[in-house]
């Protein structure tokens, strides 16, 4: 038996330091996860339930510094902004993962950007429908190496910045986060039953803003191998 077509394979994102790869499956994204980010998209930050959005696999972009990649600036949009991320990946998934044992279940960490076509996101919140075309596009989801959490710990604190040509846009801590990460988790396992290789990312802080063609974006998570995109 054999495949009718032929369909392109997953990215597997390399690992810090070995020759061993991480299998991405699914990329769930959470919104609105620091204070400061959702008083700046015009939201009440008070800590209500954690609410989703997917990314599609094919979006993932490996982009590790210091060489980088380049990120073709997309379609059908004008007004493309940058959002720095801390990625989880999973090593294993289930249902009604307790908080308590969240941690057993996660892999380790990358550096990420939610890259979203905001005007076309604008348009879709305002008629009702999926965000979809505004976070999910080719080359939406650039992605540095993996680092796993024997090596990074839980990544609960920790400096995260985004700069673009040299100038710090964004700038938190992962201390910041509204819903942590075994609360995330937790939540998630309620909704889907997780698989090993799912990606969660995680929520950006204040300072998202549009970039333009020619721009060079390098985003840092402490402890973590950065990343750097420059758009073309």
């Amino acid at each position: 038996m054999a495949h009718v077509v032929n369909s392109p394979d997953r990215l597997s994102i390399p690992v810090a330091g070995t020759e061993d790869t991480f299998p991405a499956h699914r990329i769930f994204c959470v919104g609105r996860n620091y204070a400061d980010h959702a008083r700046e998209m015009g939201h009440d930050p008070d800590r209500e339930d954690p609410f989703f959005f997917e990314k599609h696999t094919s979006a993932l972009m490996f982009a590790p510094a210091p060489d980088g990649a380049n990120l073709p600036y997309p379609q059908q949009t004008s007004d493309v902004h940058h959002e720095i991320e801390l990625v989880v990946g999973l090593s294993k998934g289930g249902n009604d993962i307790s908080i308590e044992n969240a941690y057993d279940h996660v892999w380790g960490y990358a550096v990420g950007l939610d890259m979203t076509r905001r005007d076309l996101q604008g348009v879709a919140k305002k008629a009702g429908r999926p965000w979809e075309v505004g976070k999910s596009f080719d080359h939406a989801g650039p992605i540095g190496m993996f680092h796993p959490i024997a090596e990074a710990g839980h990544m609960s604190e920790g400096h995260i910045r985004l700069d673009v040509n040299g100038e710090t846009r964004q700038d938190g801590n992962l201390n910041e986060l509204i819903w942590k990460i075994p609360e995330i988790i937790n939540y998630l396992s309620k909704l889907f039953t997780l698989q090993a290789g799912d990606l969660i990312m995680t929520g950006t802080p204040a300072g998202v803003g549009p970039v333009k063609k020619g721009d060079v974006l390098e985003g840092h998570v402490e402890g973590l191998s950065s990343i750097r995109v420059t758009v073309t």
